[in-house]
């Protein structure tokens, strides 16, 4: 049975998990959120996600969101990114910081800074944030000094969630050139056989609203 995953192309959470399938081998479709137009606020959105949330795996009777569940999923089900058994709390550390300290601040940033109207960017906000970020950029860049990868020899859980939003082009405070650890922790991780840009891996780009 095919798996289902609701996302959509601008969401740096529906990237994880849309990349953990890719990257798994598992047999997994895209289906399309219209987010910006609040799909995810209505009624029959609401029944299969009462957060209001993307993204949204549905494996048969297996119904999942957030991105860090659904990961673990997709490692329950194939062993595959989970670490070895020693390291399994590092990766889940690595999962929770990321979702509180890099992905959550990114997404706001991003999303302030490129999808709001011009004139609605609270610039003062925007400050703050983005110093936030170098705060969390640099504890990424030290963590992978000498290392490939966050946790133990292998791509693990810990690189596909705190690399989701680090992929997108759009800008939010962040350039690959200012940290040489973390531009060669993703040349490692696009490098990987089915390897995809998030507007390659699942609909929706912000071309399609120009």
């Amino acid at each position: 049975m095919t798996i289902k995953l609701h996302c959509f192309g601008e969401s740096g959470h529906s990237y994880k998990a849309a990349l953990a399938l890719q990257l798994s081998g598992l047999d997994w479709e895209p289906v399309f959120v219209d987010f910006f137009s609040g799909q995810h606020r209505g009624k029959d959105y609401r029944n299969l996600n009462v957060m209001a949330e993307a993204p949204v795996l549905v494996d048969g009777d297996i119904r999942l969101s957030q991105s860090g569940v659904i990961q673990q999923y997709i490692t329950d089900k194939t062993g595959k990114f989970g670490g070895k058994s020693e390291d399994k709390y590092e990766v889940l550390r690595w999962v929770l910081w990321d979702n509180h300290k890099l992905s959550s601040q990114v997404g706001m940033t991003r999303f302030l800074m490129n999808f709001l109207p011009e004139d609605k960017r609270p610039q003062e906000v925007i400050d703050f944030m983005q110093g936030r970020l170098k705060a969390a950029f640099a504890t990424l860049e030290n963590q992978l000094k000498g290392r490939d990868w966050l946790v133990g020899d292998a791509m693990s859980n810990a690189d596909l969630t705190c690399c989701g939003y680090l992929f997108y082009d759009e800008p939010f405070g962040f350039d690959r050139k200012d940290y040489p650890n973390i531009d060669a922790w993703l040349t490692r991780i696009s490098a990987m056989p089915g390897w995809k840009h998030p507007y390659d891996l699942m609909p929706g780009n912000p071309s399609d609203r120009a």
